[in-house]
C-alpha cells in the first residue's frame, strides 16, 4: 500500500492555512443565561415572553417573576398547567428563568 506524504514545508503551510483559516471564522455566539430553561414557557408566553395569548413576560421583574412561580410550583396559584410546569424546576433554575425574561425587551 503507498501513502503519500506531503513534504515537510506544505504540511507547515497547510497547517499555517488552516490556523488562519480558524482565526477569521465567525466566532461562536453564546446562549443567553436561562434562554434554554425558559423555551419551555414559549409555546404559551410566545418566543422571548412576547407572546400574544398568556402573561407577557418580557420585561416583567425577575424577582416578580421568579415570586409567582413559586407560588405556582407550592400550589397557592390552584392545580393548573402552570403547577404542573413550575413543579419540574430547582429555586435555582426558576431565578434563572425569570431573570432571563426580566431582561428581553
Amino acid at each position: 500500500m503507498f501513502v503519500f506524504r506531503l513534504p515537510r514545508s506544505a504540511r507547515a503551510c497547510a497547517a499555517a492555512a488552516a490556523c488562519a483559516l480558524l482565526a477569521t471564522a465567525a466566532p461562536a455566539q453564546t446562549v443567553p443565561a436561562g434562554r434554554l430553561l425558559a423555551s419551555n414557557c414559549f409555546q404559551c408566553h410566545g418566543t422571548n415572553g412576547k407572546g400574544p395569548g398568556f402573561d407577557r413576560l418580557a420585561g416583567k421583574s425577575a424577582s416578580d417573576i421568579y415570586h409567582e412561580l413559586i407560588e405556582f410550583r407550592d400550589g397557592k396559584q390552584g392545580p393548573g398547567i402552570m403547577a404542573r410546569h413550575a413543579l419540574g424546576y430547582s429555586d435555582a433554575q426558576l431565578r434563572e428563568i425569570a431573570a432571563y425574561f426580566a431582561t428581553q425587551r
